[in-house]
């Protein structure tokens, strides 16, 4: 990727995402430095699919680290150090994406490439980012955080706390979904009631759990790089397919 892949904000992306974060608390202040180059872009590029998702991204963090500062996870370290390793991988992908000679994950780049594509609606956009993130990045941000604290199992305070973490999706997802939304759009939100707001919490439940196993099985070829290369392979050529469906037409016209 050439050293223009954000335009005008291409310095000022690659120093936001320069730096790893060591709290939750920093992941959320490099989110917003993030989306503060993102609204920095020229009038025509302002919204954008990748802001799109960081607005989801930043609000979700958010959320976390309140409930992290009010005591509400059984295991405050691994939470801590689950969101840092999940952030980093995010970051190190539009960091990688503005930066010549690195890579970034395919599963992004079905996104980035698009960050100046008017056609596209912030819905699909959002979802895109997050079908990325949890389908490609949660995986190995748990073997990362596991590497460090130690592997946990089902049923752990470890678990617990990860499966904790839907219930802030659960409470999100629905008000920021209508933020995307159109005004006509809004008005089938509200004839649908609360059917939408069920399906895509037990989607991200069933997701989030996938997740999860297939970290477990990470975790147990991580010795073997083959096979993990392999695996990390396939997680993010099947993520990247599912984004290019997300950001399709006909799937933008469902929404």
């Amino acid at each position: 990727m050439t050293t223009t892949s954000w335009g005008s904000a291409q310095a000022e992306m690659i120093a936001a995402t320069s730096h790893a974060p060591e709290t939750i608390a920093d992941v959320v202040a490099q989110l917003e430095a993030v989306q503060g180059v993102l609204d920095r872009l020229p009038d025509l590029y302002r919204e954008n699919p990748v802001s799109d998702f960081n607005v989801l991204y930043t609000d979700i963090t958010r959320r976390i680290l309140e409930r992290h500062d009010d005591g509400a996870f059984r295991d405050p370290q691994f939470l801590n150090v689950l969101d840092v390793e999940f952030g980093k991988r995010y970051l190190d992908a539009l960091h990688r994406w503005g930066s010549a000679g690195l890579v970034a994950p395919a599963s992004w780049v079905v996104l980035f490439e698009r960050y100046n594509d008017q056609r596209l609606r912030s819905l699909p956009c959002a979802v895109a980012g997050v079908n990325a993130h949890i389908n490609y990045d949660l995986a190995f941000a748990l073997v990362a955080t596991w590497e460090r604290v130690g592997h946990a199992n089902f049923g752990s305070p470890q678990h617990h706390d990860y499966l904790l973490i839907n219930q802030v999706f659960k409470e999100a997802i629905p008000g920021l979904r209508r933020g995307f939304l159109t005004a006509w759009q809004r008005r089938i939100d509200q004839i649908n009631g609360n059917f939408d707001d069920w399906y895509e919490n037990l989607l991200v439940q069933l997701t989030r759990d996938h997740a999860w196993s297939r970290a477990q099985w990470l975790w147990h070829v991580r010795t073997n790089p083959i096979l993990f290369e392999a695996g990390r392979s396939a997680m993010d050529r099947d993520a990247a397919v599912i984004g290019r469906v997300l950001l399709s037409p006909f799937c933008s016209l469902l929404q």
